[in-house]
């Protein structure tokens, strides 16, 4: 079974910067894909991006240009830098994991976007 951990959320003004991390830990099958969502107050979960265990990568419209996802094979860590945050993308952010069939997901990290 696979634990995720992630890390790096908090206040941010628009405009702003913000890095989250997402550590796995456990048997991890070598090919698997990586994504990050997020659940805003009264709304649905939602894709925010992917990446592969070879590095592909996937965005929503809405983060393209403004959020980068990479990860660290060795490190079984995956990152989201989040640039020129905006209210919108206030949320709370989740990490998952899919290997085959199975799915595990993290706790989530709230990030707020606020003046």
């Amino acid at each position: 079974q696979v634990q995720l951990v992630e890390s790096g959320g908090g206040l941010v003004q628009p405009g702003g910067s913000l890095r989250l991390s997402c550590a796995a830990s456990g048997i991890i099958l070598r090919f698997n894909v990586m994504g990050w969502y997020r659940q805003a107050p009264g709304k649905q979960r939602e894709l925010v991006a992917t990446i592969t265990s070879a590095g592909s990568t996937n965005y929503a419209d809405s983060v393209k240009g403004r959020f980068a996802i990479s990860r660290d094979n060795a490190k079984n860590t995956m990152y989201l830098r989040m640039n020129s945050l905006k209210s919108e993308d206030t949320a709370v952010y989740y990490c998952n994991i899919h290997e085959g069939s199975k799915v595990s997901w993290g706790q989530g990290t709230q990030v707020t976007v606020s003046s």
